[in-house]
């Protein structure tokens, strides 16, 4: 039936659950992504002529521009459906304020909006077609798009009816998670910090679908990482992986690119196991090397895998594991001499050994020194007789206590 739908039954279809409030349906049945979508029967330019004359005049308007938006897909012009689809979600906006007593739409107003921020990242990867006016940066395709969707978060937020069952405030993280993943696209992070002030004093926040939570707390981690805020990145992520579905394997790949070396980071080592089981053996190289304190070794590893790091945006992580190396080498020779006080020199070798033959002592001071201040090693330098001189209690502290 969906191959040979005509425009009017694909209007009458949309219309029964219009009419029946049933949002869900109304979401599928305005979704790219449903079968209709793929139906040449659909696909006009001009839909305005086929709209049934009872069906409401807001909801004729949707679909014509969703009906647009498929037109253009199917020409292949990527800048066209964008704005066939910011125009869909122009309309529902409208839509969405006049019914501010209910929030049956919810369904909808995710469906239009998760796929106006997918069209809008296809711009620069779709060629334009035709001689419309419609060209559009890449990058303002995705500004425009978080605009767009703010708008309609604003009106989630400043629903403050008392009654949990009927707010439009169920739909806040799922926009929020949409958000972010543009934030992260266009590099503005600092548009996070109102929105996550905003889930975080909801009181909806441990009633959102764990899907939600786990998108959310996964971009919260990550944005944590950036701030070097490592301990409230640490909750995040560990919350996102824990809490994943175990059969999203793919996701939990997502996550676990970012918590693990946060972990090394704070000191745990993850076991190969869980490396070779999501696939992140790239990940097994940096941590032996760490845990060794070989910093060779970690240099080898992070250049051999370097596309992927950059890549993954972890790559500048990657290299603050080397002051831990360091640290972790030093504890090997302060255990190995067994005395709180030890030569600049054994150092100096160890790091010649670890490291490069080139290394002078003023540059094995100059990493104690920073060891020290950040209060990974415990102690002094005493320059005067060319020795360390270690805490007898605790030289060595726990990462994970530091941060």
């Amino acid at each position: 039936m969906l191959n040979d739908m005509s425009i009017v039954q694909y209007c009458q279809q949309v219309n029964n659950y219009w009419n029946k409030k049933n949002g869900t349906m109304l979401a599928e049945w305005l979704s790219l992504r449903h079968p209709h979508a793929y139906n040449k029967n659909i696909w006009t330019a001009k839909p305005e002529n086929n709209i049934p004359g009872y069906i409401d005049e807001y909801l004729g308007e949707l679909m014509c521009a969703h009906i647009r938006c498929i037109h253009a897909i199917s020409e292949g012009d990527a800048a066209l459906a964008y704005n066939e689809q910011s125009n869909a979600v122009q309309v529902f906006i409208r839509i969405f304020q006049y019914y501010k007593e209910e929030n049956w739409l919810l369904p909808v107003m995710n469906t239009i909006c998760l796929e106006l921020r997918l069209i809008a990242g296809k711009v620069e990867s779709l060629p334009v077609k035709g001689s419309h006016n419609s060209a559009i940066k890449p990058r303002e395709a995705l500004e425009k798009a978080a605009e767009t969707l703010m708008t309609c978060f604003r009106i989630c937020s400043s629903d403050n009816r008392s009654s949990e069952q009927d707010t439009k405030r169920w739909g806040m993280l799922s926009l929020v998670n949409q958000l972010f993943k543009l934030y992260f696209r266009i590099n503005k992070l600092h548009l996070m910090k109102p929105l996550i002030r905003a889930i975080d004093s909801s009181p909806l926040k441990e009633k959102f679908p764990l899907s939600q939570q786990v998108t959310y707390r996964y971009y919260v981690g990550r944005k944590a990482m950036f701030d070097s805020d490592y301990n409230l990145a640490n909750e995040n992520l560990t919350f996102a992986f824990q809490s994943c579905h175990k059969m999203s394997k793919k996701n939990k790949h997502l996550i676990l690119i970012y918590l693990v070396p946060l972990k090394i980071l704070l000191g745990y080592l993850p076991k190969r196991s869980l490396l070779e089981k999501y696939d992140l053996l790239q990940l097994w190289e940096v941590g032996e090397a760490v845990r060794c304190g070989n910093s060779r070794k970690l240099t080898e590893a992070i250049e051999v895998h370097q596309e992927f790091f950059i890549k993954t945006g972890i790559y500048l992580i990657l290299e603050r594991l080397r002051l831990v190396t360091y640290r972790n080498l030093f504890k090997k020779v302060f255990l190995i001499t067994k005395n709180s006080v030890v030569q600049l020199e054994d150092l100096l070798t160890a790091l010649r050994f670890s490291e490069s033959p080139d290394i002078e002592l003023e540059e094995a001071n100059c990493i104690l020194a920073n060891l020290i201040h950040q209060g990974k090693v415990k102690g002094y330098i005493s320059h005067s007789h060319q020795k360390v001189v270690f805490s007898k209690t605790d030289a060595f502290p726990k990462l994970s206590s530091l941060t």
